[in-house]
């Protein structure tokens, strides 16, 4: 298989300017460059910079696919907004980690093919992994989401460490979001990005409220504003003015209380989790034995009604139905024999069919005795089952 590999930058809060865009263009002649994103693909080379450096210092979001199964997709947020701290409570291993810079917070997902093992390899799509355009498009808007509050993107990431075996068994896990049944888009495609096991993800959503419970009242908002210090609220209103699109997700996040945390006694541990999702990875695989035998029994119930309506209308034939295998037999050409032989297995089988079996055998004897000169016609009789009586 050739190399492919996928490179994708997108600025989101603030574009890149003339210099930055210059610096990104001596790290690739060839790149799609403009002032919100990068996008270049290899089949022979590598990228020359360093991602994790480029969305600490220009990006928002960044993505990569290559066709040996390798996928990584890093986000970068306000640390303003998103708790740094409550991050690390969810990433902090190789395939789900996150780190601090001075303004923001960044999570780093990804996904090895070769770190998973073989079974991955059975049900890869090389084409899907290689279309790296599209990805990131799809995944963006749950930046917004994890902005606006929605954890569900966090819990994901702690759930492919679990799925990669780089949490132990007793390890409780961290609050469980609202929703985890009912993912958004970008979610799902998140789900399906990083490989995560959806019966994992099953056995997690067991424990996640429908929904999330309702937040502060508009009345509660105002009284919390009211509080805030006037020179807070005059800097909060200059960068709304400076198109800032955080600063309700932060004012948000200022006066909303945290949520009460049941507290490691409510929760589960890894060992909890993944003996859950074996349970319903068993009853999936018995409810989807159950289907394919009762999808089987009606495909053998509709031939066998089939067969019988078939038989039916050669029984009103008589005698002509065994003409018609003689002169096919006649015809001597193979397309004939094969018509003559099935011909002959229709009547083998209405005659069993109707307790006339020995009359069917010996005139089937008959045929074969008088063109006993014809072997090519006579292997089609004995693989057919065709053979001679026994009495």
């Amino acid at each position: 298989m050739s190399e492919y590999q996928h490179y994708e930058f997108l600025a989101v809060d603030t574009p890149l300017d003339a210099k930055a865009q210059a610096a990104m263009r001596a790290l690739s002649t060839r790149a799609r460059i403009t002032p919100t994103g990068f996008v270049n693909t290899y089949e022979w080379g590598d990228f020359k910079g360093d991602p994790r450096a480029l969305v600490e210092r220009h990006y928002d979001a960044f993505l990569y696919t290559a066709n040996w199964g390798t996928h990584q997709f890093m986000l970068r947020l306000p640390a303003a907004v998103l708790d740094p701290v409550l991050v690390r409570r969810y990433c902090c291993t190789p395939s789900a980690d996150s780190w601090t810079t001075k303004r923001h917070v960044v999570i780093d997902l990804t996904f090895s093919a070769d770190e998973r093992g073989d079974a991955w390899w059975e049900d890869w799509d090389e084409q899907e992994d290689t279309l790296g355009d599209g990805w990131l498009a799809s995944l963006i808007p749950a930046r917004a989401d994890l902005a606006a509050g929605d954890h569900r993107l966090l819990y994901l990431a702690w759930l492919h460490a679990v799925g990669g075996d780089e949490h132990d068994e007793d390890i409780v896990e961290p609050p469980v979001p609202a929703g985890l049944g009912t993912l958004p888009a970008s979610l799902r495609r998140l789900v399906d990005f990083l490989r995560i096991d959806t019966d994992l993800l099953a056995a997690a959503a067991q424990a996640s409220p429908a929904s999330a419970a309702a937040g502060p009242s508009r009345t509660a908002w105002r009284t919390g504003l009211t509080a805030l210090p006037v020179r807070e609220k005059d800097a909060l209103l200059l960068r709304v003015m400076d198109g800032d699109p955080h600063v309700g997700a932060e004012l948000r996040r200022l006066l909303t209380p945290p949520p009460d945390d049941p507290g490691p006694r409510t929760r589960r541990t890894v060992g909890d989790l993944r003996a859950a999702a074996s349970a319903l990875r068993t009853e999936r695989a018995q409810q989807e034995a159950k289907a394919r035998a009762a999808r089987t029994a009606a495909r053998e119930r509709a031939a066998a009604q089939a067969r019988t309506r078939h038989l039916d209308a050669l029984a009103t034939q008589g005698e002509t139905a065994w003409q018609r295998a003689e002169n096919l037999i006649r015809a001597t050409r193979p397309k004939e024999y094969d018509q003559a032989v099935d011909l002959l297995i229709d009547l083998r089988d209405l005659a069993d069919r109707d307790a006339t079996s020995t009359d069917a055998a010996h005139r089937i004897q008959f045929l074969r005795e008088t063109y006993r000169n014809r072997p090519a016609l006579l292997q089609r009789f004995d693989r057919a089952g065709l053979a001679r009586p026994t009495s």
